[in-house]
This record gives C-alpha cells, sequence and structure tokens, in this order.
C-alpha cells in the first residue's frame, strides 16, 4: 500500500487504535512540512500512546514552524493529563532548543510529582543551554530521585556554567559509579584546573568506565 498524505489522514481518523499508531509511524515517511501538519491531528487523540508518538516526532518536525511547535508543547507539557506526554513535551522543548519555554519547565518541575516528568525536564534544561537552568539543576543535585541527580550532573556539563565545578566536585566520590561517570564527562566539558585535578582522581578510579572517561580529551564546543 502506498503511504500518501490522505491515506495517513484517513488512518489518524480511524476508529481503530493500531490504525491511528500505524498514521503516526508512517508519518516518517513523508516530507518534514507535511508530516508537521498531520502530526498535529496526532497530538489531539484521545488516546496516550497516540498523543506520546506524536509528541515525540516534533523534536525533528517542530523545526517547520517553532512558534506553532512551542505553543503545541507548551500546551501538551502544562495540560496533558498523562505524564508521559508531559515528559516527551519537555524532550521535544529541549531539543529544538526553545528557551521561551523555560518559565514553564520551571513550573512544572516544582508541581509535579511524576520522577519522569522532572527527568526530562531536568536533562531538556541541559540542552535548552539557557542560564537561568543553573539553579533548578543545582536543586535537582539534591532531589530524592538518584536518577534525577545522574541526569543533573550530566545537564550541569552541558549547560556550561562554570559555577557547576564547585557542586560537582564533592560527587567525584559518590558511592554510585554511575553519578562518577558523569561526573567526569561534565568536568571534562568544563575544563579548568579544579576540574583538570578532580578528573586526575577519577582516572584512577575503579570503575573502568569511569576512568576512562576522565581520561576523554577535553572537546571544545
Amino acid at each position: 500500500m502506498t503511504i500518501t498524505p490522505e491515506s495517513i489522514q484517513q488512518q489518524l481518523s480511524s476508529e481503530d487504535l493500531g490504525d491511528r499508531l500505524r498514521a503516526v509511524n508512517q508519518i516518517r515517511e513523508l516530507d518534514q512540512s507535511t508530516g508537521f501538519e498531520l502530526i498535529q491531528t496526532a497530538i489531539r487523540d484521545r488516546d496516550t500512546r497516540v498523543r506520546y508518538a506524536a509528541v515525540s516526532q516534533l523534536t525533528s518536525l517542530g523545526v517547520q514552524d517553532r512558534d506553532r511547535s512551542l505553543e503545541i508543547l507548551r500546551d501538551c507539557l502544562l495540560n496533558d493529563p498523562e505524564p508521559d506526554v508531559q515528559a516527551a513535551a519537555a524532550d521535544a522543548l529541549g531539543a529544538l532548543k526553545l528557551t521561551q519555554a523555560f518559565d514553564d519547565l520551571s513550573q512544572v518541575y516544582h508541581r509535579t510529582s511524576e520522577w519522569l516528568v522532572q527527568l526530562s525536564i531536568i536533562a531538556a534544561l541541559g540542552e535548552l543551554g539557557d542560564p537561568r537552568g543553573f539553579e533548578l539543576l543545582e536543586d535537582a543535585l539534591n532531589n530524592g530521585n538518584e536518577l534525577i541527580q545522574t541526569i543533573a550532573v550530566g545537564a550541569l556539563g552541558e549547560l556550561g556554567d562554570r559555577r557547576a565545578i564547585a557542586l560537582l566536585i564533592p560527587r567525584a566520590s559518590d558511592p554510585d559509579w554511575q553519578i562518577r561517570h558523569r561526573v567526569a564527562q561534565a568536568l571534562g566539558r568544563l575544563g579548568g584546573d579544579e576540574a583538570e585535578a578532580v578528573l586526575e582522581q577519577l582516572a584512577r578510579d575503579d570503575v573502568s568506565q569511569v576512568a576512562q572517561q576522565a581520561q576523554v580529551p577535553q572537546e571544545s564546543d
């Protein structure tokens, strides 16, 4: 069966969930401009799985109209009842570097009890590269969820604010090797004498992944 915008639109209107999920996947076969128009129908679907799949595609399709994408993603982040969809919206906002949504991301991070949404927001802040994210990432380092702490360490490295070095140094001796690994990545990005001294320590870590990461040459962004 030939995939066309018309065939996809028809499936998106189907009562059958499988048809609608298939249609969202087939949107990838179309040119991005057409795909962007069609994906907006799927984002309004009544089923969580369809909305999640559609919002996730805005990570790439959203470049077609960044203003409209910002409007759609903010609505999903703030108003969708499902945490999976909210998390996907945060992911897409970060990938598209839509810094205009910073206040919304901060608001949702503080009000939600859903760890998955918080995790996606913290990851997005690193991608956004907005200096306003520093305080929120600092707060996330003390989150009770260790996975969120780990993502916050990496996001601080991506953000590039050298104030993070003082926050990361104590984490170099964290009992969780995955946090130490992220610290090595982050300090490698941030650079400087203090970071280099800690990287030398981490290069002797008992866990080979940490030691190897600490020896990776610094790359300039």
